[in-house]
């Protein structure tokens, strides 16, 4: 049951996106997985994990309230939350296995079969108007009735003088327009605006959609900024749209001024940052309290993916789960096992003991993460 090792394991998975998983070995050769994909952060990564491993090798798996406990105001910020997530991840993972359970039966049993999915078509469209409205058909085809994507980049409210901001802001309102048009009237369309807007600008981003029937606007203005994303709320509400946020947040002390003060319709709290299961699952019951919808967010690789489907199982308040919609074969491959793809718009739930999937430890190896030194997305904002 003992700890016998914890490693970092990072895959290089197209030019320009790494996913970052943590291996956790025990003394009887059980290995749990985790995922800690954070976007250029690998190499602090790599370090918090090799920390990581000393503090915790030989101590029980089984202990995973204080081995893995989140502590929110921890100095390594949101990179050792991501380390601390993935490894609690990866102690569920062992303790389904050892139980002979998935993991969802941990939580106390699946509540649904099957999770219902949306499709984040970010990263696997082209960054045109048509190209986005492509990228949307094609999972309407795959049966993902829902689709959100980030069309706002490069765009920052700080530079809003310059002439190329209001030609950002232009094409992104194409974009959204492009997709409406290509899912029809009816699917749920969602915009995520990464934080990138003012106030101001907000307001009239929520304006200037009015027409495009928006299911929710994600993050459009810093989290910190509690008085504005209540006013936005009700400003989006009043159009029939939801606000939607609080993805990099971790533990459960930061949501609840989030709770305190009325400030999202949905919560979207991410397995890879928010402190793991146990702590997901507290997030979810004080949402649940207040009214409050889960959608958790998860935009990268299929041991997160495998993971949140056994999570959003045990999640009564839960629209859909996120997923990465046409980046890399490799979401379905990687991690072999319980089949990942998606049925009718929904991931099925594992069956096997703990998580249902192992990273090919070969196929990482082979494809080794590589450093960006010109990331595809504006990297202050992503």
């Amino acid at each position: 049951m003992r700890i016998a090792s914890v490693s970092f394991h990072g895959v290089a998975v197209t030019p320009r996106t790494n996913w970052s998983f943590l291996r956790v070995q025990d003394e009887e050769g059980r290995v749990g997985w985790g995922e800690c994909t954070l976007a250029g952060q690998e190499p602090l990564m790599e370090r918090e994990v090799r920390r990581l491993a000393t503090a915790v090798s030989g101590q029980d798996s089984r202990a995973r309230n204080r081995l893995a406990r989140l502590i929110p105001h921890a100095p390594g910020g949101l990179m050792a939350h991501t380390v601390v997530s993935a490894f609690e991840q990866a102690l569920f993972d062992l303790a389904g296995q050892r139980a002979g359970e998935p993991i969802h039966a941990l939580h106390g049993g699946a509540l649904r079969e099957a999770v219902p999915l949306y499709a984040n078509i970010n990263r696997g469209a082209e960054r045109t108007p048509a190209g986005f409205a492509a990228a949307a058909r094609r999972a309407l085809d795959q049966g993902l009735e829902a689709v959100k994507l980030a069309p706002f980049d490069p765009l920052v409210w700080e530079e809003a003088g310059e002439r190329a901001h209001r030609a950002a802001y232009a094409e992104g309102i194409a974009r959204v327009e492009a997709v409406r048009e290509a899912i029809g009237p009816d699917r749920a369309l969602m915009v995520d605006a990464h934080w990138r807007f003012s106030p101001g600008g907000a307001a009239e981003l929520i304006r200037d959609l009015d027409g495009v029937r928006l299911h929710w606007l994600e993050c459009p203005v810093s989290e910190a900024n509690h008085a504005e994303i209540r006013r936005l709320r009700g400003l989006a509400n009043t159009r029939g749209v939801r606000l939607a946020g609080a993805e990099t947040l971790a533990g459960l002390g930061a949501y609840r001024p989030l709770a305190e003060a009325g400030l999202y319709d949905v919560w979207m709290p991410d397995i890879k940052h928010a402190g793991g299961h146990a702590e997901i699952l507290r997030i979810g019951a004080l949402a649940l309290a207040c009214g409050v919808e889960m959608a958790p967010h998860n935009p990268t690789g299929p041991v997160a993916h495998a993971h949140s489907l056994h999570l959003c199982a045990a999640i009564p308040n839960l629209w859909r789960l996120e997923v990465q919609f046409g980046e890399a074969e490799a979401f379905f491959t990687l991690a072999p096992g319980h089949s990942l793809r998606f049925e009718a718009g929904h991931g099925t739930l594992p069956a096997s003991p703990g998580l249902g999937v192992m990273l090919d430890e070969r196929a990482a190896a082979a494809s080794p993460w590589r450093p960006h030194d010109r990331p595809w997305l504006d990297p202050r904002l992503g």
